[in-house]
């Protein structure tokens, strides 16, 4: 077996072990390109040899979705995807775990009609409610992972020979999953181990508000009462813990929803929807964007906004060293999986109910009353920088330091 072909069998292992944790009976639903045949072929083998009972696989492709936003009637994209919905839920209902494989095109829709991209989205993500608001509880165990495609490769390391692009995109995907250790599983979980060391320190803080200053950012950001400062692992309602982002290097926890005041300024592009928003700016007061710039993305980023009241407001607070791997690999991955961990971040759209105490069985309504945002998306996008400093503002007023010069201040 080649090198490369054992680190494929181990990245499988690991989003398998690690990512979902596959139980003993478990179905296991992969969503995947069929560029990543290959790679899910081993995973599914994995989960068999863990135990699941059942691999469900849904693929899809990037050239029939492009064409489908292309030639599609508008009508289409006001269908709401009942059946899938129905589908997804149940199986969560029963237990079942989640795995998506990501291998996106950052590209793929630049061009396409924004308002198609946004319909679409919106009705998808209203039919997905009910198993999106199990995902934000923890009510399973869920896992995104990443493969790469030419495309993407190709947006990655444009001066590359194209012979080569591919190679060197795995190679860093693998670095970011720390599959160049020995013991893979080992270094995760002593990494794990370090991420709860961070959320642990914060939590015994108990910070009243955080205050962010770098290059064109000035944001002060109040956490509601009760708040909880989680990290790259959870526990599901069975018990079972799981690793909802791989590669993951925060910690992350809800603002109060009305608590934002100020401007914050991106520090590298956003891929969403197909498109890539660049060098922008959102000016918040008592929690709402008041006001948006871009110089890329503009139309983008605003349809992104007015997707719904809980878009005007943000859901979540991850804070990420510039000292981490991914940052230091100086690689633009145009993925958000990917560039949100090598930069403090900020999340427009719904918060996560387990960022507050007693959260994961209150009601959206109980929630709301504590000062979460919801939302029909979740969408993080990039502000950390060697430049940002962060101020914990105790309840009493008093300032010490979290960050300093885009890193632990502790």
């Amino acid at each position: 077996m080649s090198d490369f072909q054992q680190k494929l069998q181990k990245y499988a292992e690991l989003a398998v072990r690690i990512g979902v944790n596959v139980q003993q009976g478990q179905t296991l639903v992969v969503h995947a390109p069929i560029s990543a045949a290959e790679f899910v072929r081993l995973i599914v083998k994995e989960a068999y040899t863990a135990g699941s009972s059942l691999v469900k696989v849904n693929w899809s492709d990037e050239t029939v979705t492009r064409l489908q936003y292309e030639m599609a009637p508008d009508e289409t994209f006001e269908i709401p995807p009942k059946w899938y919905a129905a589908e997804m839920t149940e199986l969560v209902e029963n237990g079942g775990a989640v795995l998506h494989v990501l291998a996106e095109d950052p590209d793929l829709l630049a061009g396409i009609p924004s308002g198609r991209i946004q319909a679409s989205q919106r009705v998808r993500a209203t039919a997905l409610a009910k198993y999106r608001a199990y995902q934000m509880a923890d009510k399973f165990s869920w896992s995104i992972v990443a493969v790469p495609s030419a495309a993407w490769a190709a947006k990655v390391f444009p001066d590359a020979p194209a012979a080569e692009q591919m190679d060197k995109l795995w190679d860093a995907i693998f670095n970011t999953v720390r599959l160049s250790e020995p013991d893979p599983v080992a270094a995760w979980n002593d990494h794990l181990q370090n991420l709860q060391s961070k959320s642990d320190v914060l939590n015994s803080k108990n910070y009243h508000k955080l205050h962010y200053t770098a290059p064109g950012t000035d944001l002060t950001i109040e956490l509601p009462e009760g708040h909880i400062w989680a990290q790259g692992d959870s526990i599901n309602a069975q018990g079972h813990s799981y690793v909802a982002n791989m590669p993951t290097e925060e910690v992350f926890t809800a603002p109060l929803k009305t608590g934002v005041n100020g401007k914050v300024h991106s520090t590298k592009p956003l891929s969403y929807g197909g498109n890539i928003i660049d060098n922008f700016t959102l000016t918040f007061e008592n929690g709402r964007i008041v006001d948006v710039q871009a110089q890329t993305g503009l139309e983008t980023l605003q349809h992104l906004i007015e997707m719904d009241e809980g878009a005007h407001y943000l859901g979540e607070v991850a804070l990420v060293p510039h000292h981490s791997p991914i940052s230091e690999s100086n690689i633009l991955f145009y993925n958000t999986l990917f560039d949100e961990n090598a930069s403090n971040h900020l999340a427009i759209g719904t918060a996560y109910s387990f960022c507050l105490k007693g959260g994961k069985d209150m009601t959206q309504e109980q929630l709301a009353e504590h000062g979460l945002n919801h939302s029909l998306t979740h969408v993080d996008f990039m502000i950390g920088s060697a430049d940002m400093d962060i101020d914990g503002i105790t309840h009493d007023g008093q300032r010490e330091p979290v960050f300093r010069k885009g890193n632990w201040a502790f």
